[in-house]
């Protein structure tokens, strides 16, 4: 049971026929279904994810990472308390969060949420812009068993031809350019962008425009921390976990909080 759950693990969302764990283990199949209906049991039992048996010739089975509401609310007011310490203010009132970003179980943890979120979606390929959101967004593409594509604010000649678009920065406002080599997204496929932050909207509206570029589709957008401010932006489809308020430099408090979709308010829409 520890191999098979070790390998469905690791390879979420492939398909596993029950002939690879005959072979490796030299059992019967009669003794892998058992051992799979057991392990089913588990998953449910602890919240782990789901197990789903296919039927049929090229039947198996797979594991779906996926996270209860219960869990996403969990983690989204866990992240919310850690974010609130007066320490992580920075001055022109920024939030530090790299060290957050840099914890592999964390950051994991949200690879799932947003897994459970995009569930639907079903991505061919998960981005993410340099550099902060790289983590998440690999996280995010592991759960989904699919590549990371990361978009470059510059172009690299080792990468072949590129295609590049102009966008403002919704941080800075000022204009900005992202690159992505051609081959990186076959055309058609459908995009999953993954981001630490979403201000005005500027950067996942030029992820937009690039995908276009690519003759991609963007099938979803998928933040850790949202601004409240400005209230109108750019993009209208995306998921957060956290909303930010904003911070008062003078009391060092910070106004941070799980979003409605982490509290399960909203479809996602």
């Amino acid at each position: 049971m520890v191999v098979i759950g070790h390998r469905l693990f690791h390879e979420p969302h492939k398909v596993f026929s029950l002939g690879t764990f005959t072979e490796a283990l030299g059992v019967a199949k009669s003794t892998i279904s058992e051992d799979i209906a057991a392990l089913r049991q588990i998953c449910e039992r602890f919240q782990l994810g789901r197990l789903e048996t296919l039927a049929g010739a090229a039947g198996g089975v797979r594991y779906m990472p996926s996270c209860t509401p219960m869990q996403v609310r969990s983690l989204a007011a866990d992240l919310a308390a850690r974010l609130r310490d007066p320490a992580r203010i920075l001055p022109g009132g920024f939030l530090y969060t790299t060290d957050l970003l840099s914890l592999p179980a964390l950051v994991s943890r949200l690879g799932d949420v947003f897994a459970t979120f995009f569930a639907e979606q079903r991505p061919d390929v998960v981005l993410a812009m340099e550099v902060k959101g790289i983590p998440l967004a690999l996280m995010t593409a592991r759960a989904f068993n699919v590549p990371l594509v990361t978009i470059r604010r510059g172009g690299r000649v080792t990468e072949g031809p590129s295609v590049s678009v102009n966008y403002v920065s919704g941080s800075s406002r000022m204009v900005q350019q992202m690159t992505l080599p051609l081959r990186a997204v076959p055309q058609g496929a459908r995009a999953l962008f993954i981001d630490d932050f979403l201000r005005g909207g500027g950067t996942a509206r030029g992820v937009y425009d690039l995908m276009r570029e690519c003759r991609a589709e963007i099938c979803g957008i998928g933040v850790l921390i949202e601004a409240t401010q400005p209230r109108e932006k750019l993009v209208d489809r995306y998921v957060s976990m956290l909303t930010f308020d904003g911070v008062d430099e003078h009391e060092g408090t910070v106004r941070i909080a799980p979003s409605r979709w982490a509290l399960g308010e909203t479809a996602g829409e």
